[in-house]
């Protein structure tokens, strides 16, 4: 049935430059029926969504990324071309919906006149009403709409203004089935040629998508490669420069346009000076502003830190209760400890971090919305440079504060091969929300919660210096890197400032959702499957050794005179470290000795290259196997279970008696993690975005050794 209906579902296409408010439309129509999925044939997740017409009939809703031109210098551009030059795409568009921005007509106009050239059923959404209102600029949709010879509805999409007209009118478009005429290039004579002799040998059903083949031929997924040697061959015959032609369509088009936005759209006598003109001569000096920027992460750490204290305790409480709680009702079985030891010790280990996380998404997207963080990408340009990246990459790697994943796919948008790849990367150096949870665990251990100047704690100024950290890690492989690669392409920044202003809440908000409920799904996942096999490795062990060391515990416990309490304990602990996890943590021990750790942290490092996060999981399941509930008869033991940094605090070697935690041990485990990769999502993605293995398997090694050399270094300096 569902099949049926996706089928009958007629596609529209949301197109349009970057910063035009494309994403705040597309969530205004959404809402949260809406998902983020891979496009097929190209490296790039798009989201996808479904509203109603005035009708009541449903339509899908495809929101495309920001593109300048059919000619794409970035990669997340090319699917706009990829798609528009394939009609037998099941993805094709029914309709396009173009999003400008109305205050920056002109520069919003060449896409336009291109996809009108591919005879596409098209509208235009022209964006930003509320703000042209607000510096006086006024358009004529009436004589625009019949220059263009398409329907033009000025709307407003943080606002909502004319929303319901232009879904009228794009009901209009579907039944009428109107293309648009080709009107505003007129091919050359070798041109011509060219497309004719595409159109004849390959096929294309018009000429200017036959010609977008021959500029496009090398790298367009939907080609064969039979098709791609005859485009290239006739390419070769015709002499045909695909650059000259390039610049020489995009001068003939803003010839045809540019006239038509001086009659239709009348600007304000002179433009006085806006809050975002005050604001920039700050935020963009070359001196206040990185100071300002310091601040603004500064600021950002400290409302992780602070503000995600209550709603943390009250997780780690409820899921210890309610382990409590199972434990007492259900009856004595594999299956009740399946439940409480295995599947909510592990996910209680991963979900308290959730208000972390949350705040630092909130955070993030919010300075995106108020357009700041166009301005951190332009100051930051010529210092980026210096490390073999570019004012683009500062974007990679301020996202890949929450994800690597995403933040790594974010580095399509820059169009040198070698800054991409040096971005690639350096940004899981970036401590992403993955590592949130090893370090607050960590960090509240060794760090004492004591106030710097009334203001900051000192556990939220050491979660920043982990911060300070990464980007070192960051910077210096990058300026390595500068070094050893090399590649002819030049280098160069083309960034539209956008004005400051509110952020569109219920876009904030649905971006926070969607990017909070993935790391949910995604980590639970891994979450449980790793929790499940840990809890079975823990739990059982090779022939009949746990139960003949609980025998041999006991008799121990008795002769000793030790407590109910104190004897179920030590059986817990012996019985562990009998089992599976056991022998495989002593396997690893040996080698991860030197750096302070036990055989406990040696499987929860193993376990944690699934993904960073499943450190803390591991931990509280190791560590609730490890120790049994207290005798609540007995008034001295008359006390809740432990939390994980209470069982940590006690935990010691069995060998020495030692703590195991000391602030040497915790410091060698805040570096380890600081630079290792473990993330096997983040080489998968590395591998799909530089389309080798090689790649990956480098950055795997260097950030592996680069962990475990600086790890040993600093627990032998602390030690």
């Amino acid at each position: 049935m569902s099949a049926a209906v996706a089928k009958q579902a007629r596609t529209i296409a949301l197109i349009g430059n970057p910063n035009s408010g494309k994403s705040t439309l597309f969530n205004l129509l959404t809402g949260l029926r809406q998902k983020t999925g891979n496009f097929p044939g190209i490296t790039v997740d798009i989201k996808r969504g479904r509203f109603s017409l005035p009708s009541g009939r449903e339509v899908e809703l495809i929101d495309l990324p920001g593109a300048y031109s059919l000619y794409p210098t970035a990669t997340d551009e090319k699917i706009v071309t990829a798609l528009l030059t394939n009609p037998a795409d099941p993805h094709y568009p029914d309709a396009v919906i173009y999003v400008a921005d109305v205050t920056h007509l002109e520069k919003h106009l060449l896409l336009l006149t291109q996809l009108l050239d591919l005879h596409l059923p098209l509208l235009m959404a022209l964006n930003m009403a509320d703000a042209a209102k607000d510096i006086g600029l006024k358009v004529n949709t009436t004589k625009l709409s019949e220059k263009l010879g398409i329907p033009v509805v000025l709307i407003s999409s943080r606002t909502g203004e004319n929303i319901s007209k232009l879904l009228s009118e794009l009901e209009k478009l579907l039944e009428e089935k109107k293309e648009q005429p080709a009107s505003f290039y007129s091919l050359d004579e070798r041109e011509k040629s060219v497309s004719e002799a595409v159109r004849l040998n390959v096929g294309a059903d018009d000429p200017y998508r036959a010609l977008l083949l021959a500029h496009h031929h090398s790298w367009l997924p939907s080609l064969t490669e039979q098709a791609r040697q005859t485009i290239a061959a006739i390419v070769s015959e015709k002499q045909f420069n695909s650059l000259k032609h390039q610049v020489d369509e995009t001068l003939s088009r803003y010839d045809q346009f540019t006239p038509i936005v001086r009659q239709t759209v009348q600007h304000p006598p002179r433009f006085p000076s806006t809050t975002t003109d005050h604001l920039d001569t700050i935020l963009t000096n070359q001196w206040i502003g990185p100071l300002v920027f310091l601040l603004v992460m500064l600021l950002i750490f400290e409302a992780v830190y602070e503000w995600s204290s209550i709603p943390m305790d009250f997780i780690e409480a409820s899921f210890s209760q309610l382990s409590s709680l199972l434990k007492d009702y259900l009856p004595e079985h594999w299956t009740t400890d399946l439940l409480t030891d295995g599947v909510l010790a592990g996910l209680g280990g991963i979900l308290m971090f959730v208000p972390q996380i949350a705040i630092l998404f909130f955070l993030i997207t919010f300075l995106e919305e108020v357009g700041y963080m166009a301005r951190v990408v332009f100051l930051f340009d010529q210092f980026m440079r210096q490390f073999g990246m570019n004012g683009r990459s500062i974007v990679s790697l301020i996202s890949g504060g929450a994800c690597a994943v995403p933040a790594i796919m974010s580095c399509r948008t820059i169009g040198n091969w070698k800054e991409r790849l040096i971005t690639i990367l350096v940004t899981p150096f970036i401590t992403c929300s993955a590592r949130i949870p090893v370090y607050i665990v960590l960090i509240g251990l060794v760090v004492p919660d004591q106030r710097v100047l009334g203001i900051f704690s000192l556990q939220s100024l050491a979660f920043t210096c982990m911060y300070i950290l990464g980007v070192i890690a960051a910077l210096g492989t990058g300026y390595f890197l500068k070094k050893v690669l090399h590649t002819r392409e030049s280098s160069y920044l083309a960034l539209e400032l956008p004005v400051y202003r509110m952020p569109h809440w219920r876009n904030l908000w649905l971006t926070v959702w969607e990017k909070i409920f993935a790391f949910i799904w995604e980590a639970g996942r891994v979450i449980l499957v790793v929790s499940v096999i840990l809890w079975a490795l823990a739990s059982f062990g090779p022939g009949s050794s746990l139960k003949e060391t609980e025998t041999r515990v006991r008799a121990m416990a008795s002769a000793r005179g030790l407590t109910p309490a104190q004897t179920e304990d030590l059986v817990a602990a012996q019985k562990l470290e009998a089992s599976y996890a056991g022998h495989l943590g002593k396997a690893f021990e040996p080698f991860m000795r030197p750096l302070g750790y036990d055989w406990k942290i040696s499987i929860a490092i193993f376990t944690s290259f699934a993904a960073r996060e499943v450190f803390t999981g591991t931990l509280a399941i190791l560590y609730q196997l490890g120790s049994a509930e207290r005798d609540i008869s007995d008034p001295a033991e008359n006390e809740a279970k432990a939390t994980l940094r209470q069982r940590m605090r006690e935990e010691k070697f069995a060998d020495t008696g030692q703590p195991v935690y000391t602030l040497a041990t915790a410091l060698s485990l805040l570096v380890f993690y600081a630079f290792a990769l473990q993330c096997m999502s983040t080489l998968a993605v590395v591998r799909r975005e530089t389309g080798s293995w090689k790649w990956p398997l480098l950055q795997f090694i260097f950030m592996a050794l680069l962990a475990y050399l600086s790890a040993w270094g600093v627990y032998n300096l602390f030690v």
